[in-house]
């Protein structure tokens, strides 16, 4: 059908420019309409728009489509697509301008196997780039499209993992700007729960997520949508223990740490939640923060309730901000006091855990000033300590006990004095 084109658009053109993994390959539909789409095999997959899956490659292709603001929030659209839409209009809807370039699909495949040192000179060639996405590209810019950006709050939540993902990018002066005026009329505000984690969750797993954070500070998001997090700046620590001082610096080089350690989502997540009590400390009781872990641990409810974090995620930082001042010191503990450290982490019941929980606590360690390259000591020994306790057969000393007339929690505190054991031999 010659009305019909089709053209490479998006984060594939993007990252295969940028000599990164291409993984999907997004594309869109010019002159087409559902009828049409149907007819040649495509399988109707969107739900707010049209999209159709290739039948044979499976990838996503949508007809060219425009948006109109109706309502505040992201869902406060209506979409327009039909076989009318030109490939321009499609593309000034997008948030940023690296995002906001096509490439016609007869160059497509060509272009995904071009060496990266000739791949800049193909696509001026062939490319469909109105916004100077190519430009922003080579320097480094984050810069929005078209001022249609204000109309969606979720594309603050992106500029900000861009910034994390592509951490030598800069965010263009009058994007930040337009951010910052998005924030204050209102917008973040009608964001939905399950929007702000989905994003929030792909910025955590970037090279750089501290970065993510410092955008959404900046232009004022961070205190709407995260504000246990936004009130640790400016909250001093101990200098002997935390020579960055600052608890929302120390954060923030806890969270870079867990990326550096390839760290899972749910370990950074327990990195992001881990010292939230700080916030709440007196400041007469700066620099000190008495038992922040419990604090820590309530505000982390609250955050994870109110964003609907995955239970993965929220277990375990469950137990990251409220143990992790007691893994830190758990060389200093005797084998009593590590047993119950073990029993209050889970470990004997979900010994395949605690690496995580481990992990966590070293990303704390290292993220500060001067402890970059420290080795933690407690991850090794811990995991010791867990096998040793490990080993009890428990399954004799419960037949013993038995024998012995005791049952229940009788034949439990048995088991407990013999893992105690254990671990002193360990010690000794």
């Amino acid at each position: 059908m010659p009305s019909l084109q089709i053209f490479s658009v998006g984060g594939a053109l993007r990252d295969a420019l940028l000599n990164q993994s291409v993984k999907d390959k997004d594309w869109v539909v010019v002159g087409g309409t559902p009828e049409e789409m149907t007819q040649l095999g495509y399988v109707t997959v969107g739900k707010d728009f049209p999209v159709f899956l290739h039948p044979t490659s499976r990838e996503e292709y949508a007809l060219a489509r425009t948006e109109r603001k109706t309502a505040p929030g992201y869902k406060g659209f209506v979409v327009h697509a039909s076989s009318e839409v030109s490939l321009e209009e499609d593309l000034a809807r997008r948030d940023l301008t690296i995002n906001a370039m096509a490439l016609p699909e007869e160059h497509a495949t060509t272009f995904f196997k071009t060496p990266h040192s000739e791949i800049d000179a193909f696509f001026q060639q062939h490319a469909i780039d109105p916004f100077h996405g190519l430009q922003d590209l080579n320097n480094k810019v984050l810069r929005h499209v078209t001022l249609a950006f204000r109309e969606d709050p979720v594309r603050i939540l992106r500029v900000a993992r861009f910034a994390a993902r592509f951490p030598d990018f800069q965010i263009a002066p009058e994007t930040m700007r337009l951010m910052q005026d998005m924030v204050q009329a209102g917008e973040v505000e009608h964001l939905v729960p399950e929007r702000v984690w989905q994003e929030l969750a792909k910025g955590l797993m970037t090279p750089k997520p501290s970065r993510m954070f410092e955008v959404l500070k900046e232009c004022g998001a961070l205190k709407v949508l995260l504000p246990e997090v936004n009130r640790l700046w400016g909250v001093p620590q101990r200098a002997e223990y935390h020579p960055e001082i600052d608890t929302g610096v120390h954060l923030m080089m806890v969270l870079d740490m867990s990326a550096q350690l390839k760290a899972s989502l749910p370990v950074r997540v327990a990195c992001l939640m881990h010292d939230l009590g700080k916030g709440t400390t007196p400041k007469e009781e700066w620099p000190r923060h008495l038992a922040h872990e419990q604090r820590s641990a309530k505000l982390r409810q609250q955050v994870c309730e109110r964003l609907r974090i995955p239970v993965e995620c929220k277990e375990l930082s469950e137990v990251v901000a409220r143990e992790h001042g007691n893994i830190h010191r758990s060389q200093e503990l005797n084998a009593a006091a590590l047993m119950r450290l073990l029993e209050r982490c889970d470990a004997i019941r979900k010994p395949e855990r605690l690496p995580d929980i481990l992990l966590a606590c070293e990303s704390d360690a290292r993220g500060r000033k001067g402890f970059e390259n420290v080795t933690y000591q407690p991850a090794s020994r811990l995991q010791e300590v867990l096998k040793a306790a490990l080993s009890v057969v428990t399954a004799g000393i419960a037949e013993e006990a038995q024998k012995q007339g005791l049952a229940g929690p009788a034949v439990g505190e048995k088991i407990h004095e013999a893992r105690v054991a254990a671990i002193a031999r360990l010690k000794a």
